[in-house]
């Protein structure tokens, strides 16, 4: 288990800290479409970027790409590193700041968002859920109101490559996990399998048989095969159309403007670990 936070100590482990500029691109994009209605209803959206790493690129870009969809939205970035936080400040300015923390989540009010890029990846499998389950008792809860009904704050939490080119995560509100995302520059595909190796901890060691995930990448390789006359129209369209066929057979929960990005996003029961 993750050490437990005292009054000088945040939990968690320092990871290796590498970034750089563009790497969470397809995440962010992600974020700002499915989750921005969520912040742009809220009167002060904080959102998270914990574990930025050794430059405050991932912070910097966030608060960019979330204030496209929600003006009014805030960007903290937590580092358990208190020499990488000393380096991102000079990079603060209204609405972008920087603290020393870890998975307690150092804010004064429950965000809306948390992104955990590349940051479990160091850790053991059997910590991920304590992790996740901690991260997300820390998201604003789901209320009603007269705006309407919100589902909460949301935890996403995955790994990418090292110039984001693939990028798997999951996304977590309050309740626990929701989904799956599969996310990549679609050149640079070779088969759909090829993304495992990016798959996030909770799931990078089921990718053997017997468990969901191998199951969906096998069906989603085949589905690729058989996309084979679609690659005359590119990358795209072959990937459009495979994804159009693991709907036959898998709980997808995007649709059409989202693949053409080049992602497909899963439901989390279909996935997860089998006990």
């Amino acid at each position: 288990m993750p050490p437990r936070a005292t009054a000088t100590r945040p939990v968690g482990t320092v990871t290796r800290g590498t970034t750089n500029p563009n790497r969470l691109r397809r995440m962010d994009r992600w974020i700002a479409a499915v989750h921005g209605a969520e912040l742009r209803r809220a009167a002060d959206p904080v959102a998270v970027d914990l574990g930025y790493g050794a430059a405050p690129w991932t912070a910097v870009e966030l608060l960019h790409r979330l204030r496209t969809v929600a003006p009014h939205a805030r960007v903290v970035g937590v580092e358990i590193d208190p020499a990488r936080v000393a380096a991102a400040r000079p990079y603060a300015r209204a609405g972008l700041d920087f603290r020393h923390g870890g998975f307690e989540v150092p804010v004064s009010r429950p965000p809306l968002l948390i992104r955990a890029a590349n940051v479990l990846r160091q850790y053991d499998e059997d910590e991920v859920a304590a992790v996740w389950r901690r991260l997300c008792a820390r998201l604003a809860p789901a209320s009603a109101s007269a705006s309407g009904h919100s589902r909460g704050g949301l935890l996403v939490e995955g790994t990418c490559d090292e110039i984001g080119r693939r990028h798997v995560w999951v996304a977590l509100g309050p309740e626990g996990p929701r989904t799956v995302t599969f996310a990549t520059r679609l050149g640079s595909l070779d088969r759909p399998s090829d993304l495992a190796e990016r798959l996030p901890k909770a799931l990078i060691h089921r990718n053997v048989p017997g468990e969901p995930v191998h199951a969906f990448l096998r069906d989603f390789d085949r589905a690729w095969a058989a996309a084979a006359p679609y690659a005359s129209y590119g990358a795209r369209q072959r990937w459009m159309r495979a994804v159009r066929d693991l709907t036959a057979d898998w709980p997808v929960t995007d649709g059409p403007v989202r693949w053409r990005q080049g992602e497909v996003t899963v439901r989390w029961e279909a996935l997860a670990p089998r006990a």
